[in-house]
């Protein structure tokens, strides 16, 4: 054993330890009085872990674009879903002509869809490279999902565009005083 420190060997003289419990406190100090102090992280530690957090960042940033993707798509087959579910059938030899993007575009109707489609009961979408007419709720539906996909809508343009309209119109005529005991 090696040489104790009067403490411990008045310690054990009492019998207050043990040698093994002595034995074994020598070794501990020493082992702390020789062990390295624990170094601190490296550069290349330090590189590899901003490496990963980088990476881990870009892997989220990937899988938030995949779900989003993935979400855009589950709308857009459900609204197609939709549109094949409810279209209407169309019947008839008047043609129907109307605007999407650039280009004028025409649909085969009778006179009662013509009616229909003029009031804004029913609505002209787009599947693909051919056009389907869908009752105003089914339309609805596919504009929560994909509105690219709604082409013509009289019902809703016209609302907006009316009440523009006529509130210009009654500002300008406001001014011009119509006579009461005017008989026409």
């Amino acid at each position: 054993m090696a040489k104790a420190n009067p403490l411990q060997e008045q310690l054990l003289k009492a019998g207050l330890v043990k040698k093994s419990k002595v034995a074994e406190v020598a070794r501990e100090q020493n082992r702390a009085r020789h062990a390295k102090a624990p170094a601190g992280p490296s550069d290349i530690q330090l590189e590899a872990e901003r490496a990963r957090a980088e990476k881990a960042e870009r892997d989220r940033a990937l899988e938030a674009e995949r779900k989003a993707q993935a979400r855009t798509a589950e709308l857009r087959a459900q609204a197609r879903q939709i549109i094949e579910d409810r279209k209407v059938p169309r019947s008839g030899d008047s043609e129907y002509r109307f605007t999407e993007g650039n280009a004028i575009r025409t649909v085969l109707l009778n006179d009662d869809l013509r009616r229909k489609l003029s009031s804004g009961a029913l609505v002209i979408a787009r599947i693909d490279d051919r056009y389907e007419l869908l009752p105003r709720t089914a339309a609805e539906k596919v504009r929560e999902r994909d509105a690219s996909m709604i082409v013509l809508d009289h019902g809703q343009a016209s609302a907006g565009e009316a009440e523009a309209i006529t509130s210009d119109d009654d500002a300008y005529y406001a001014q011009f005083k119509v006579p009461d005991d005017l008989i026409w």
